[in-house]
């Protein structure tokens, strides 16, 4: 049996290919895999799971119909869906996960993380990070107004983009001695995640052992990908 992996689908709440697709993914291949592993940003945003079990009402059922099946589906919060709490998990019939998760993919010891605490050079979006998972400013998000918090992600949303136009393309990716200790920590010889959306196989060399990072590919209307892990190797498909 097979793992599936994937991150970055960033589905909007509208109609879109990006919603159409991980339709046909839960429906057809995720059916046939032991376990799907969804490594964060599922979702373009989430203010909290009132309105989040509403806006993906189509998508929650339908993870809910694959788990149903026997599937075992595993859940990491990115950094546009950290707010999904127990009532998605419940209504979606998933496993939420700590970030990162050392687990046994085809027999090698594995690390999965969404990606984000890697990027250890972009510190101002490491200090939003720390502010934005505090339990308490969580807890006063949440007692806003829905209309109040969507306002609220729209401009978070907004100013990301602006802020990423100016920072150069290193301080977005990984940084390497991260990496590097990441594996040293774990003792894993692979490391998959996501978020960079720079989907590519890196080799390194580390304690005598040859090590593996995969970073999965963010999802796009005309290219909607995941990893598949078993026994025979690992590979890219597309919905």
């Amino acid at each position: 049996m097979s793992a599936l992996l994937l991150s970055d689908l960033h589905l909007p709440i509208g109609p879109s290919p990006l919603r159409e697709g991980f339709a046909r993914f839960l429906q057809g291949p995720a059916r046939q895999a032991e376990t799907v592993y969804i490594l964060g940003d599922l979702f373009e945003y989430w203010i909290g799971d009132d309105a989040g079990l509403r806006d993906y009402d189509a998508e929650v059922a339908a993870l809910q119909r694959l788990a149903q099946t026997g599937v075992r589906v595993r859940y990491m919060h990115g950094n546009r869906d950290f707010l999904a709490g127990a009532r998605f998990a419940a209504a979606a019939g998933l496993e939420l996960l700590p970030d990162p998760l050392q687990v046994d993919l085809a027999g090698e010891p594995t690390l999965l993380s969404h990606g984000d605490l890697y990027c250890t050079d972009d510190r101002a979006y490491l200090r939003w990070r720390r502010f934005s998972r505090n339990p308490l400013v969580q807890r006063l998000f949440g007692l806003l107004p829905e209309g109040a918090r969507r306002r609220v992600a729209g401009t978070a949303r907004s100013r990301s983009e602006v802020d990423k136009s100016h920072k150069p393309e290193s301080i977005m990716d990984v940084n390497a001695d991260a990496v590097r200790n990441a594996f040293a920590r774990y003792g894993v010889t692979r490391i998959i995640h996501g978020h960079t959306h720079r989907p590519a196989e890196h080799d390194y060399h580390i304690g005598g052992r040859a090590c593996r990072r995969i970073v999965l590919a963010d999802w796009r209307p005309l290219h909607m990908e995941y990893l598949v892990c078993e026994a025979q190797g690992w590979r890219r498909q597309t919905v």
